[in-house]
């Protein structure tokens, strides 16, 4: 079973190179969102929150080298506000409402989703929308309901969660690392 998980892990990381053309691009405008001043909100369920944080840490500490820290906020991290909005409006809303309250124009919203379909990132793509905010999402499958809501879709195609989630965490790598090289560039400059 190893082996097939490993080949079936590096077919579906072959398969980005497809995508390498809108990877780079969506990484660049991440970095210009930084760069503007914006800041991101991520979000996304289970494994996709775990993946939420995890781009969050690398943004605000460091993903390689050390540089000041810029504004990411994974929106699965406060349990107080999940448990809150989850009960009061119902668990659909517990991201939109967050992105109501941090969002502004000229910040972005990472929605994660393996299957493109998670009711509570449609809502806070929608919520983000209405702000003026632009919105990624980092999908699988087909891409959901979510490829059409947001305004950069990034689509792992394959059928297994896992796969979807190993790729995704190499493509936020892959944007830790763009966007890091970037604001040190930018900060090489002043």
């Amino acid at each position: 079973m190893l082996k097939t998980m490993i080949d079936d892990h590096i077919r579906c990381l072959e398969r980005l190179r497809s995508l390498d053309e809108a990877i780079e691009k969506t990484g660049a405008t991440l970095l210009n969102c930084l760069l503007g001043g914006g800041k991101l909100l991520i979000c996304g369920n289970g494994g996709s929150a775990g993946d939420a944080q995890h781009f969050a840490a690398e943004i605000i500490g460091r993903f390689e080298r050390d540089r000041r820290a810029y504004p990411a906020i994974a929106l699965s991290t406060d349990t107080s506000i999940l448990t809150a909005v989850g009960n009061d409006y119902g668990y659909p809303e517990v991201f939109a409402r967050q992105v109501d309250g941090l969002g502004r124009p000229g910040d972005m919203l990472v929605g994660i989703s393996t299957s493109g379909q998670s009711p509570n990132v449609v809502r806070a793509v929608a919520c983000a929308r209405d702000l003026g905010m632009q919105s990624v999402g980092l999908l699988g499958r087909d891409g959901g309901t979510l490829k059409d809501l947001v305004d950069k879709a990034i689509i792992v195609d394959d059928s297994v969660t896992a796969r979807i989630q190993e790729a995704h965490i190499f493509i936020l790598h892959y944007w830790a690392w763009q966007i890091e090289n970037g604001l040190l560039a930018r900060e090489k400059d002043r």
